[in-house]
């Protein structure tokens, strides 16, 4: 799953990157360069999914990237636990249901 960022020029540090992403409000950093701008991007979406996964919220599906934006793409773990979050949230099982469907799915366990 890749998220479309935008990289723009910081205005109080010279050379320097902030980088916004029009899905995820949340997630928003800047780098020294354009590398480190773009290796903090990863690391603020990564962590911004906590704020969903936290207050179980759905997570907007990224967006196509538009000209000039970069795509910044999350590992496929946390690809895995966006969409089982929304698929749960959509279907309005709850919490403790699940768990209880995952257990006796198990008997073992």
């Amino acid at each position: 799953m890749k998220y479309p960022a935008i990289v723009t020029p910081a205005s109080d540090i010279e050379g320097a990157f902030v980088v916004s992403f029009r899905d995820i409000p949340e997630a928003l950093t800047q780098g020294e360069n354009l590398e480190d701008a773009l290796f903090m991007a990863k690391d603020a979406l990564i962590t911004s999914m906590d704020f969903y996964f936290e207050d179980r919220r759905p997570v907007p599906l990224p967006s196509r990237p538009r000209k000039g934006e970069h795509s910044i793409e999350l590992p496929a773990s946390i690809t895995i636990k966006i969409l089982l979050l929304n698929e749960i949230l959509a279907s309005g099982i709850k919490h403790g249901v699940l768990g209880k469907a995952l257990k006796s799915g198990f008997p073992d366990a």
